[in-house]
């Protein structure tokens, strides 16, 4: 753009003073004619990066994921190619499920037992229950009976001294009311068992036999679930709509659940479009303002963008907290870089980018937009020269 400016300008200089001499051609009007297009074009490129600021480093960035199986076993299956497009949810691949199949089997067969276990514990306690009220309800039958037959014990034994009654009926009265005092100890003493058993009870007044049974059932439980999990993971599927790349499975491998060793790199479609630009560029870019690019894998095209957000952050704002004191002066920080994250729009909205595409771009603030055609201008020229591919051989 700066050289065709220069060449309209020249057009006019020599209609002005060559062509119809309307001015002579003497050292002021040199000095005039060479200085005037310096001053201007420094003054318009200067303005230009502030209302509307250029990029020479456009990349295209995406999530890359890597795929790292959450189970081990021999791969029975891998249905996807690399380098090819794959919908989220789509199988990468299968592990042989044959070994998780046959532990859950093993945990569901245990699941009867532990339930009779439970069943035959809740019984227990329910019998012990029962007893504890069978002895109460003894103990206080005997508890009357003995207060009658002591009763008829000090009466027989009244009759007796007076010679009223029979020797025979006092000494039965009192044979009767030891028996029954025998009785009531040992229905005490039974009562008593079984308050034994039944004290060693958990918090929520359920037996320790009942919680061991529970808790077991519970842990078996747990383990059912797990098995079922690493059973569906035995099916590894697409996180996102992507490709895979770096593809090193094949049927009959071994997939280890290890994370540093990746199993595939899966590039998500969803991506970031950045451009790099100075700190003091950025004063009038704010979101939604229209942008341009131009990559090097489009030659001689514009994509059409807008400002998504200003990533108000920089790698040189970052100290390491450690305990060693940083070393500034002995090397120089690299120039801070602000990243722009613009989002393609309109036409040019799904258009296809590759991941590691660079190129050149610019933002179109809301200010000197009577300017803004030069920038378009020079960003289109670049793009053509995109075509140029420098090199000999």
């Amino acid at each position: 753009m700066e050289v065709i400016l220069l060449l309209i300008y020249s057009f006019f200089v020599w209609l002005i003073f060559f062509k119809f001499k309307w001015l002579p051609w003497n050292f002021v009007s040199q000095v005039v004619v060479v200085s005037l297009p310096i001053f201007a074009m420094t003054a318009l490129i200067l303005v230009l990066n502030v209302v509307a600021p250029s990029s020479s480093d456009v990349r295209a960035i995406n999530y890359v994921v890597q795929v790292v199986p959450r189970v081990t076993g021999r791969v029975i299956e891998v249905p996807v190619e690399a380098n090819r497009p794959v919908r989220k949810g789509e199988v990468l691949f299968r592990i042989d499920p044959v070994p998780y199949q046959q532990q859950l089997a093993a945990l569901e067969a245990k699941l009867p037992e532990l339930s009779a276990k439970v069943d035959s514990a809740d019984a227990y306690q329910r019998e012990l229950g029962e007893q504890l009220r069978g002895a109460r309800a003894t103990r206080e039958a005997l508890a009357v009976r003995l207060q009658l037959a002591e009763r008829r014990q000090r009466q027989t034994g009244e009759l007796a001294s007076s010679g009223a009654g029979s020797r025979f009926d006092h000494e039965q009265a009192q044979t009767e009311a030891a028996s029954l005092r025998l009785d009531l100890v040992s229905t005490t003493a039974q009562m008593a068992q079984v308050q034994q058993k039944l004290s060693a009870q958990t918090r929520d007044g359920e037996l320790s036999e009942v919680a061991q049974a529970q808790a077991g059932m519970v842990q078996l439980q747990a383990q059912i679930v797990e098995a079922r999990w690493q059973l569906e993971q035995t099916v590894v599927r697409a996180p996102a709509d992507g490709s895979v790349i770096n593809l090193q499975l094949r049927e009959g491998s071994y997939a280890a659940s290890l994370p540093l060793t990746p199993v595939m790199t899966f590039v998500e479609r969803e991506q970031w479009i950045l451009a790099m630009f100075s700190q003091n560029e950025l004063g009038n870019v704010a979101p939604g303002n229209e942008a341009e690019i131009a990559l090097k894998v489009y030659p001689n095209r514009i994509i059409k963008c807008r400002v998504d957000s200003v990533v108000w952050a920089s790698g040189t704002g970052q100290l390491p907290i450690s305990g060693m004191i940083p070393q500034t002066g002995t090397s120089p920080l690299p120039p801070g870089r602000i990243a722009v994250r613009l989002r393609p729009d309109g036409r040019d909205r799904d258009v296809f980018i590759a991941m590691g595409a660079q190129g050149q771009g610019a933002i179109y603030t809301e200010h000197g937009k009577l300017i803004h055609i030069v920038r378009r201008v020079i960003l289109r020229v670049g793009s053509k020269l995109d075509w140029l591919v420098l090199k000999l051989h």
